[in-house]
């Protein structure tokens, strides 16, 4: 049995971006830094950081859209798709993006409040057999408490 399921915490490292495709479907862009700390070989502490480009559709990418802002700190758990295609000039390309299924607030050093929408619809849960979530709770940097919505 194989698993494709990532959790990351990190902070938004751009506002996010809400567009809608053709069908009407929302999606949200955004991309998180997630820092990782360790000691090297020498003894010496060493910061790395990695920065991942997020998908979040429908109901999600909206809620997100309007909750979060670059260096709100988020969990973001979904999976990794990797998707390619070819420019203009024939060039190959690809890009690895990670799919929310979930995303909100990590608490550790911030405070959230929870208010619900009535935006949700049968739509976000019949999404390519993939379960679409209805919340995208916000923080503030700072422990500061900032309103957030979420789908009900």
């Amino acid at each position: 049995m194989s698993s494709n399921t990532v959790t990351l915490v990190g902070n938004l490292t751009r506002d996010p971006e809400l567009r809608y495709t053709p069908s009407g479907a929302a999606v949200a862009k955004f991309g998180i830094a997630v820092n990782r700390f360790y000691t090297s070989r020498q003894g010496e502490k060493v910061e790395q950081t990695d920065f991942f480009n997020v998908n979040a559709w429908r109901t999600l990418g909206e809620n997100i859209a309007e909750s979060l802002k670059t260096g709100s700190r988020v969990v973001v758990t979904g999976r990794i798709q990797s998707r390619s295609w070819e420019t203009d000039d024939g060039q190959r390309r690809t890009v690895i993006e990670i799919e929310a299924d979930e995303v909100g607030p990590s608490l550790r050093w911030a405070t959230a409040a929870v208010t619900k929408t009535t935006r949700a619809s049968s739509d976000d849960w019949q999404s390519q057999g993939d379960s679409k979530e209805d919340s995208a709770p916000s923080t503030t940097e700072g422990g500061s408490e900032q309103e957030v919505s979420t789908g009900a």
